[in-house]
């Protein structure tokens, strides 16, 4: 049985917009305006490496691969390390930061992506080269989840701007490893082990900032969003408190908690999926390993302009299941396009996928639609994402294990396409308009 997370298991979401107590005397003021730029900046770079350990693999899996001499379903479960990664080291985020901090554990899981993508090149097996990803991507995890909490207490006049700043940053540095990972592999000599390791030089520049934060104390209650350079006219993104009282329910006893974590969990699924197999679906297609890298880019940069437009949507409709259908039909045209042309309309197909998995934000935005209090927000948002990315682990596993044993495309697309199916169902139900605290 899960046992439900406890209301102290912030999530990158909650984290970033549900209200915190009160500090005793209230957030101090940053003894200095540079050290709040220096945040942002850190933020920025921080944010343009929590994917390029995982978007930077598809376009290169099949040299990585035939190097290892890695079957499909072991590539399969190379492509679930992700979720898992960040539904097992995401949870102990929260308890180290009130250990030593949260710029500390940051800092250090920068230094772990940087370990991570630096040792896998020198990997003479599957073995060595997992762990290194698993390494990346425990660094990943963590600082995914604390960087939020940061903006949240460094820029509390300023949540909604830097939230986007760092979403902006998150969706850049997802596209553009997918874009630029192989031009720069043939730019080095060819190598796969040139072309990934040279992801850990980024990583490397991101943690100097951090490391200067982190040895100031930098756990962001010293900063407000004007000291960082922001102005009064900001205070609008600063979140209105909320009631404090928990749910008087179990989450797992919701069935709109039970909704929201698998709607989550599928369009999660999808998610890895993509970034881990589509480029070598358009491979096996005929199309270019560089071109591949950028139909990939294309459908993680879908994120950037549309993570702002679809949450403002769904908070004026009473109810988000019209967009949960919408995106569902995007995404099985694309996948029936994948099947019936994937390289004569490969642009068509990688742009329809990418709409589709904009589910991400329209379930971040549901998770706070479907609450009343910031306990439930934290609550709600823990169980979902933690329970849904366990429900994606085994989904690019899958496609790995078909794509071995037919030798095609075809029985994988029909299981793509037969996820979305319960993502709709449950994306339906959980965005129905109530509350989890009404269902106790």
């Amino acid at each position: 049985m899960h046992t439900p997370p406890s209301d102290d298991l912030a999530t990158p979401e909650t984290a970033a917009s549900a209200p915190r107590p009160a500090e005793p005397g209230g957030p101090r003021r940053a003894a200095s305006p540079w050290r709040g730029r220096v945040m942002a900046a850190g933020l920025m770079l921080a944010a343009l490496n929590l994917r390029p350990a995982v978007t930077s693999l598809g376009p290169l899996l099949e040299e990585v691969r035939d190097d290892l001499g890695m079957s499909g379903t072991v590539a399969g479960v190379l492509t679930s390390v992700p979720p898992a990664c960040f539904a097992l080291f995401g949870l102990a985020a929260p308890r180290l930061a009130r250990r030593w901090g949260p710029g500390a554990i940051v800092c250090a899981g920068l230094a772990a992506i940087a370990t991570g993508l630096l040792l896998r090149p020198f990997a003479g097996g599957t073995v060595v080269f997992l762990a290194a990803s698993a390494l990346a991507l425990a660094g990943i995890a963590v600082s995914n989840i604390l960087m939020p909490v940061i903006v949240k207490r460094w820029f509390p006049d300023r949540v909604g701007a830097m939230t986007g700043l760092y979403s902006m940053g998150l969706s850049l540095g997802t596209a553009a490893a997918a874009a630029a990972t192989v031009p720069m592999t043939d730019a080095l000599g060819g190598s796969w082990r040139s072309g990934l390791g040279v992801w850990a030089l980024l990583a490397a520049v991101a943690l100097v900032p951090w490391l200067f934060l982190a040895r100031t104390g930098a756990s962001g209650t010293e900063a407000s969003g004007t000291d960082a350079g922001g102005t009064d006219a900001d205070t609008d993104d600063a979140p209105a408190p909320a009631p404090a009282a928990a749910p008087a329910m179990r989450i797992t006893r919701s069935p709109l908690a039970w909704a929201m974590a698998v709607f989550f969990g599928f369009q999660a699924t999808a998610a890895y999926i993509s970034m881990g197999w589509m480029p070598q679906i358009f491979r096996d297609a005929g199309v270019s390993a560089s071109t591949s890298g950028l139909l990939l880019a294309v459908m993680m940069a879908m994120g950037v302009p549309l993570a702002f437009v679809l949450p403002r949507i769904a908070a004026r409709l009473r109810h988000q299941g019209v967009l949960v259908v919408v995106l569902g039909v995007f995404g099985l045209t694309g996948y029936a396009g994948l099947w019936l042309a994937p390289a004569e309309g490969a642009w068509a197909w990688a742009v329809l996928l990418g709409i589709a998995n904009c589910a991400f934000p329209l379930a971040l935005t549901m998770i706070g639609m479907r609450t009343r209090t910031h306990a439930g927000v934290v609550r709600l948002s823990a169980f979902a994402q933690s329970v849904g990315y366990l429900l994606s682990i085994p989904g690019p596993l899958l496609v790995g294990v078909l794509y071995q044993h037919s030798g095609g495309w075809g029985q994988p697309l029909a299981l793509m396409a037969g996820f979305m199916v319960p993502q709709i169902v449950a994306g339906v139900l959980a965005g129905r308009d109530r509350h989890i605290e009404d269902e106790g």
